[in-house]
């Protein structure tokens, strides 16, 4: 059974609408009920009052809902279930003793959800209220229905939002029930999942491979239309668009093609121009673009990227683009994609403002993925190349260099070794890019004219390339040491440019000596190379010398508790081995030396 954060299984729900009332002071719990309502309930009197719900585990649907411009109220179920006659007649009476101009219940169809709603409604009617049902239905998965018709799912939240801004404008409960079912028959959805979910205490409602994953399910786990291997984000998005779209599917939803903006759904490159939008559009849409709970924010901006660019290359005009969490399945990894066919005035209503804390507070205007870009700004003042002195020469520059890049990539597998004890394992990795980014820096430079110049360039190579926290380290340091060699290139200006790289490290990393970190070795190297600033020292001994201190130390931090870095999360016991950026230091100076 998968383990949940909660209080208690039975009280899950009631402990869910409980912290999202106490959070948000615009909402209330009716007493003895799962219903939440708007706090402002007199606010109502004189419009129409909308009451929504069903089961718990869809959340932030559907109390995320309730505010001034979307719903007045809804009624929770337990986790997957309808919930009763009972709370939802108590809903209903408490906004109409509100004052409410007529009701209107928002159902998804679910048989549970319309029978008990449906039960309710006819109870309120007996006793005098005004009160309509809307039911909802805009699962596109299936190409034939059964009786009991499409599912009600994501599409739902956007029929709250419509309903929502035509009642705070003071609609009539007809006007509204006549423009939301002629919405809703304008809007389908379609879900894609990974994985499975599961009900608090209970086991997964059903199970994928590893390499399957099922399209068109439902937002209870229920059975989709096809299960498939799993495809990349862009190419599952196109699947999707094309379920939902062919005119086959007796449930699929008609779209009106434009000029196509490019063939093809691939990703383009963020180096890419900006190109003028299709003309003619083809039809204009609300976006969902739905995580249906466990779908990484990582993944949901990769697929909505995926759908703008398929329903671009269609010609299709998305007028709105919403992404996020607006109805889930508990942890199901997956998400699902609504749209929603619109015209001004449509659109008017979803862009209406709203208090309800779940609906997205964005900026109104048209996705796309044609945006002109930001012009990068120019280049600061060029290095300074007036600098004269002597120092490596371009050809022994490019031998150290080179020497250096080899003994990196040949301790890559060693580094990693060393750093899956304390990190994530890939201190050979960064190490192995920086000596791939150098050798192609290499292949294509005019070679620096000064030390200054080329560790400057060093630093630029590898704070693009290098990646990591070893990237920015590496670069603070010959970014500082570079500085400190600006016009000088004898013996003792290079003691003083290790003495400045480190303490810009120092600064800004954090950590010190003792710290069991890539500062260890530059530290105990640097203490010996102070003997440069000694008349008639022998350059190559003080090196060498330098190299035997850094790789000593690199050792000693074998036994050395971590105080900065990942390693200081990991008990000291556990530590046993020398730490991989202490080590890399020693192998690029012993790479110098050689």
């Amino acid at each position: 059974i998968p383990k949940k954060l909660v209080t208690s299984v039975s009280s899950c729900a009631d402990d869910a609408l409980a912290g999202l009332v106490a959070c948000n002071p615009g909402l209330r719990l009716l007493q003895g009920h799962r219903v939440v309502l708007r706090d402002d309930l007199p606010a109502i009197r004189g419009r129409v009052a909308l009451l929504s719900g069903g089961g718990s585990g869809h959340e932030p649907a559907h109390a995320g809902y309730v505010g001034k411009g979307m719903l007045t109220g809804v009624v929770a179920g337990a986790v997957f279930a309808s919930p009763s006659v009972g709370s939802v007649l108590a809903a209903i009476r408490a906004v109409a003793r509100a004052g409410a101009a007529g009701i209107l219940l928002i159902v998804k169809n679910y048989t549970g959800d319309r029978l008990n709603f449906g039960m309710a409604l006819e109870r309120a009617r007996s006793e005098g209220a005004d009160v309509r049902m809307v039911v909802v239905g805009d699962d596109c998965a299936f190409a034939a229905p059964g009786k009991a018709g499409r599912r009600g799912i994501c599409g739902t939240v956007l029929i709250h939002k419509v309903a929502g801004a035509l009642a705070e404008a003071g609609a009539s409960l007809d006007e509204i029930v006549e423009k939301v079912t002629a919405a809703s028959k304008g809007m389908g959805t379609l879900g894609l999942s990974l994985s499975p979910c599961s009900i608090p205490g209970s086991k997964p409602s059903f199970r994928l491979a590893e390499d399957e994953m099922e399209l068109g399910l439902g937002i209870h786990g229920e059975a989709g239309v096809r299960r498939m291997k799993v495809l990349p984000a862009d190419k599952a998005v196109e699947t999707m668009l094309e379920h939902m779209t062919d005119p086959s599917n007796a449930s699929h939803l008609s779209l009106t093609p434009g000029e196509p903006a490019d063939p093809l759904c691939s990703p383009r490159s963020p180096r890419s121009q900006s190109h003028p939008a299709p003309h003619p559009a083809g039809s204009s849409v609300v976006l969902v673009v739905n995580n249906l709970g466990g779908l990484s924010c990582l993944e949901l901006g990769i697929v909505a990227g995926a759908a703008v660019r398929c329903l671009e290359s269609r010609g299709i005009h998305i007028a709105r683009a919403l992404v996020g969490s607006f109805m889930t399945a508990l942890e199901m990894a997956g998400v699902s994609l609504t749209l929603l066919l619109v015209d001004e005035e449509l659109l008017g209503l979803i862009d209406a403002k709203t208090t309800a804390m779940a609906w997205p507070n964005i900026p109104a205007g048209p996705a796309t993925t044609r945006r002109e870009e930001v012009p990068a700004p120019m280049e600061g003042p060029g290095k300074p190349q007036d600098e004269t002195g002597t120092g490596p020469g371009p050809a022994q520059a490019e031998r150290v260099l080179e020497r250096v890049c080899s003994t990196l990539l040949d301790i890559q597998d060693k580094l990693n070794e060393l750093d899956r004890e304390a990190g994530d394992g890939d201190c050979g990795h960064t190490h192995a890019r920086a000596a791939q980014a150098i050798r192609e820096w290499m292949c294509s430079w005019s070679p620096p004219a000064t030390p200054s110049q080329l560790l400057s360039g060093l630093a630029d190579v590898l704070l693009e390339k290098m990646g990591g926290s070893s990237g920015v380290l590496y670069g603070l340091f010959l970014t500082a040491a570079a500085r400190s060699l600006h016009g000088r290139s004898d013996s003792q200006a290079w003691a003083d440019a290790m003495d400045a790289g480190i303490d810009a490290m120092r600064r800004y990393g954090g950590a010190a000596p003792g710290d069991r970190t890539m500062l260890d070795s530059l530290c105990a190297a640097a203490q010996a190379l102070h003997s440069l600033r000694s008349p008639g020292a022998d350059p190559l001994q003080v090196l060498a010398a330098a190299v035997q201190s850094a790789e000593a130390a690199a050792e000693a931090t074998r036994h050395m508790e971590a105080g900065a870095g990942r390693a200081s999360y990991i008990r000291s016991s556990r530590l046993e081995q020398p730490d991989p950026g202490a080590v890399a230091v020693a192998a690029v100076l012993g790479a110098v030396l050689e």
